[in-house]
């Protein structure tokens, strides 16, 4: 997977929400930029669906929808044929629509960004087209746990957790891949994890993310590739609580009604600028959609997300 010849396949890069899974060459740079976005719209408690009045019986503010923009720089650089080093600094837009039991509608947002992360990479087997790679990355607390916002409770309120930009916890970020090729043909797998280290000043530590995915790919052109993608998330409530929330108020204030298993399909074009000027220029575009929700709640299920990149090995 390392020649550029093999790596002149629009197939080459996996779907755009798998982190990693390919490398550049010995000396290579390869900066990227991603943009995506994800919306959730509705509660749910388990795998059925909550009304807003059925939330408003529990808290005195329901949350309605939230919209979550990011865009993602990252830049990968091959130590070896066999070693590369990425780094990612995500900008973060968040919104929130919520209904209090009075009627009364109000919106609250949040940007900055959020945790900056540092992944290395190491294929342990590369042979006929198929390739084996371990990442072991760390995640820095650059992101805020103090975002804050004007809410009928009054202003400058400190907003719940799904608001904030960061974790503000060290998290460590192991992960294992597995990507295969044939003629017109690629695929992949993916398990990858979010571990908290410590708890943050805040008194709290977010759940743990465990993800794994499974993707095939076809090459149609020698610019063109689709790809199907299968996608597990498990994801663990809060441990602890900031003392400065409060649980009754809202459902997103409650650290044990942030848990949720998620299987979903992403379906993804990748496009490859084979030749010219900008020869090696590569932009991926993958949709998901969730399958099965499964979520401690009541909570914001998922609706949708969108991921855009763009990248070139120098």
């Amino acid at each position: 997977m390392r020649g550029m010849g093999s790596m002149m396949r629009p197939d080459m890069t996996p779907p755009q929400g798998v982190t990693g899974g390919m490398s550049p060459k010995q000396g290579a740079i390869m900066p990227s930029l991603q943009y995506m976005h994800m919306r959730m719209d509705g509660n749910r408690d388990g795998t059925d669906d909550v009304s807003t009045a059925e939330v408003l019986s529990r808290f005195p503010v329901a949350p309605l929808s939230m919209d979550v923009d990011m865009l993602m720089a990252s830049v990968m650089y091959g130590i070896t044929d066999d070693i590369s080093v990425m780094a990612m600094v995500p900008y973060v837009w968040k919104s929130m629509d919520h209904v209090t039991r009075m009627g009364v509608d109000f919106t609250t947002g949040s940007e900055g960004f959020g945790d900056f992360r540092l992944i290395g990479g190491y294929d342990v087997y590369e042979s006929g087209g198929h390739t084996v790679g371990l990442t072991a990355g760390l995640s820095f607390p650059t992101g805020s746990t103090d975002e804050r916002d004007d809410t009928p409770a009054g202003s400058d309120q400190l907003l719940p957790y799904p608001m904030q930009n960061g974790s503000g916890t060290f998290d460590l970020l192991p992960g294992l891949t597995y990507t295969g090729r044939s003629e017109d043909w690629s695929w992949g797998s993916q398990v990858n994890t979010v571990v908290r280290l410590g708890e943050n000043d805040d008194n709290y530590t977010l759940g743990n993310v465990y993800s794994a995915s499974v993707w095939g790919a076809r090459r149609w052109v020698d610019w063109l590739s689709s790809s199907a993608r299968l996608i597990g998330d498990v994801v663990e409530n809060i441990d602890g609580a900031d003392p400065r929330l409060n649980p009754l108020q809202v459902p997103t204030a409650d650290p044990k009604l942030r848990a949720g298993n998620f299987l979903s399909l992403g379906l993804g074009l990748n496009f490859l600028v084979p030749s010219g000027p900008i020869e090696g220029v590569r932009l991926s575009v993958e949709g998901i959609i969730p399958v099965v929700q499964d979520l401690d709640g009541p909570q914001l299920e998922r609706d949708y997300t969108i991921l855009v990149g763009l990248r070139k090995a120098f």
